[in-house]
């Protein structure tokens, strides 16, 4: 349960434009306004997107007066356990999706992404929210956007991130924005 206080602005920590895009989609029926919080956390090496997520808040929360939210994302091969997982940037960053493609032939080329937020609220008080979405793996490069993004597909769809307008997904991946404005609007 939420504390009896209303809020009115809610911090997102990101410096990520798309998820600043995401959580404001999710809030606009709300009537709490987003802020972006841009702050230079170093993120844990952890297994999961939840506990690096969680480490975040708790480093922030006692230097502000409203809640705050983190959300990270992680994918996970099927072909490959553990893989990337959290560090999912990392790889997408270093390591061209020619051969991620060459790690998965012949490979089960499914896995999913791991989306996971937390929210703390100035009494100390911290809630989860977490989804996974099923993707799986191009059998080529398709699509010019973004190294991984032109192998990603939706598990239902032909598409693959690249070749696919990100609008269409965001009511998929803003779920728990979602999920959060409606806990703090409670």
């Amino acid at each position: 349960m939420v504390e009896e206080k209303e809020f009115e602005e809610i911090y997102i920590l990101t410096g990520n434009s798309d998820k600043v895009e995401a959580a404001r989609t999710a809030f606009e029926e709300s009537e709490i306004k987003l802020k972006q919080l841009d702050k230079d956390i170093p993120e844990i090496q952890a297994a999961t997107s939840m506990k690096v997520a969680r480490h975040t808040v708790e480093e922030v929360i006692e230097d502000l007066e409203g809640p705050v939210v983190r959300e990270d994302h992680s994918i996970f091969l099927d072909a490959i356990p553990g893989f990337p997982g959290p560090y999912m940037s990392y790889f997408d960053k270093n390591m061209p999706a020619e051969r991620l493609l060459e790690l998965l032939e012949g490979e089960k080329r499914t896995g999913y992404f791991e989306i996971s937020a937390v929210l703390g609220l100035p009494s100390g008080q911290i809630e989860e929210f977490g989804f996974r979405v099923p993707i799986k793996i191009s059998e080529e490069i398709r699509g010019s956007q973004r190294n991984w993004d032109r192998v990603l597909m939706l598990r239902d769809s032909e598409e693959t991130f690249a070749e696919s307008d990100a609008d269409s997904r965001r009511e998929i991946f803003n779920r728990n924005f979602q999920e959060i404005a409606e806990f703090l609007s409670k």
